[in-house]
């Protein structure tokens, strides 16, 4: 078992032993006593529903780093900690909707409270199984789809046995529409994030990573040719049987100052015919570091300005849509565009004190590695203020139920069960994660920093635009198609990942259905 493989696993384990008995703790004194068994097996639901979303979809957002070197995996476990726990305890929704964004109708008229408790409890049970399948095989998947797939499994079921198996009535019960959504959104996702991670891919690949690698190649052949130079002057030194060994001992002086740059002879000295293409050599070298230096001090502000703006904007129109800041559209706006000037002026600052390396692409990745790091913890608040609902909101309207005894078009999310959710969460990530963090990371395509960021940057950038349009997407398929556009620009995609991955995201849906079908036929019997 992976989970106590090492010492850091078994005290994440404990962490969460505690944590869940924490909970149930609270859980006791805030139901009836006849609902507290119900309580304590959909809080485990939900709870095991968080941890392999933090195994899964939090260690997809976190293998491009990873998979970089950007980030150990203690380290994205401390970025996750911090900024997953922060958006959902900060962010996070106040209330969610009992009926997962119109998934499926149920009648009030026509089902009782606690037949929606079990459609809840089918649904974090199938959908936490396959997730924990899936994260166990290292396949990324999306959690919402299994989270919907489980909710429909569940109530057509519910209908099934409600309507006098009548499969008709129970299945006019979803909302087709959101489902062909998420059919639309397996072409639309990765077609996008390939297409937008390719195009700016390209845009750095030639204005700043190409440009680098042959100034520096550039200033590796004069250095060969200046030490070629050099020894051609010292064979022609030491051969030179009418010059004294004093004068050999001055033109040798000359010849190393020179080389060294600490002293200018002059160039109508002529004791070394060689000296004045020594000095244009070093004049050539002087230049081409400067053409280098200057390539990085005009695009990487550009690219921190544009980036902040894609990452800030995301933001802002998700991972803040919860919370009521009552700020006008162009307050906004101001604020975006008060973040992107800082952010060019900020690395331009940074460039500026910059001295030529020997290797620029180290300088440039490393560069970029800090924007991974920027990238990566507003992927996290932002996945912590939503995705965590995809564990929390059925397992909030189950809680109304149990308190209230009727159903709830809004269910109050307490504070303490966004912590513990969140801690699970980032358990998952701990214990379950290396397998998704592998594939994304390093199955997928060959990736270093700026191409790791380029993938994260093209997946906030589609979401973005998905937000802002109302275009059904999936982030875990954006950021696998931007990994795989870039992959297949630098040709070493690895296409035998493909089908698997595929496959995984055609049968969420399918899996997670007929799972709380069957859930929802054994919870039943327990619950209702």
């Amino acid at each position: 078992m992976i989970i106590f493989k090492t010492k850091d696993n078994i005290v994440a384990c404990l962490i969460l032993v505690i944590a869940i008995i924490s909970f149930f703790a609270w859980g006791y004194n805030s139901v009836a006593s006849d609902y507290i068994p119900i309580f304590f097996i959909t809080a485990l639901f939900g709870i095991f529903m968080a941890f392999n979303i933090g195994g899964n979809d939090v260690a997809n957002a976190f293998g491009t780093s990873v998979g970089a070197k950007t980030l150990t995996i203690k380290q994205a476990l401390v970025i996750a900690a911090v900024f997953e726990l922060s958006g959902a305890v900060f962010a996070g929704a106040e209330v969610t909707s009992t009926i997962r964004s119109g998934i499926i109708s149920f009648p009030a008229d026509k089902i009782s409270p606690m037949q929606l408790v079990a459609v809840m409890m089918s649904a974090l049970f199938s959908a936490s199984l396959w997730l924990f399948f899936a994260t166990k095989k290292g396949l990324p998947v999306s959690t919402t789809h299994s989270i919907v797939g489980g909710i429909v499994g569940g109530g057509i079921m519910m209908g099934y046995i409600n309507f006098d198996n009548s499969i008709n009535e129970a299945v006019d019960l979803v909302h087709w529409t959101k489902i062909e959504s998420i059919v639309l959104s397996w072409v639309v996702s990765p077609l996008l994030g390939a297409v937008i991670a390719y195009i700016i891919f390209v845009y750095i690949q030639k204005t700043l990573i190409k440009p680098s690698i042959e100034l520096s190649q550039k200033l590796v052949d004069l250095k060969s040719l200046r030490q070629n130079i050099k020894q051609q002057m010292l064979e022609k030194i030491s051969n030179d049987k009418d010059k004294s060994k004093d004068q050999q001992i001055q033109e040798l002086k000359h010849i190393i100052l020179t080389y060294d740059d600490k002293y200018i002879i002059d160039k109508n000295d002529s004791a070394n015919t060689f000296i004045n293409h020594l000095i244009d050599i070093r004049s050539q070298e002087k230049q081409t570091q400067k053409k280098s230096l200057n390539c990085i001090k005009l695009h990487i502000p550009l690219i921190a300005m544009f980036s902040s703006l894609i990452v800030f904007s995301a933001l802002a129109f998700k991972g803040l849509k919860n919370l009521d800041l009552q700020l006008t559209q162009w307050q906004i706006v101001w604020i975006l565009f008060a973040i992107s000037l800082f952010s060019f002026f900020a690395s331009l600052a940074v460039v500026n004190i910059m001295k030529y390396s020997a290797s620029q692409k180290k300088i440039i990745n490393r560069i970029f590695g800090w924007f991974q790091l920027f990238t990566a913890s507003a992927f996290a608040f932002s996945h912590g203020a939503n995705d965590i609902a995809n564990a929390i909101g059925p397992f909030s309207a189950v809680l109304e139920i149990l308190r209230t005894g009727q159903i709830a078009d809004k269910s109050p999310i307490p504070t303490f069960a966004l912590i513990v959710f969140g801690i699970a969460l980032v358990l998952g990530l701990w214990v379950m994660g290396k397998e998704v963090i592998n594939t994304v990371g390093t199955r997928l395509a060959h990736l270093e920093p700026y191409t790791g960021f380029v993938a994260e940057l093209s997946a906030s950038s589609v979401i973005l635009i998905a937000t802002m349009l109302g275009l059904p997407i999936s982030s875990t398929h954006v950021l696998i198609g931007a990994v795989l556009g870039i992959g297949l620009y630098n040709k070493d995609a690895n296409l035998k990942m493909i089908k698997p991955i595929l496959l995984a995201w055609l049968i969420t849906l399918p899996i997670a259905i007929v799972g709380a079908a069957i859930g929802f036929l054994l919870i039943s019997k327990f619950v209702i």
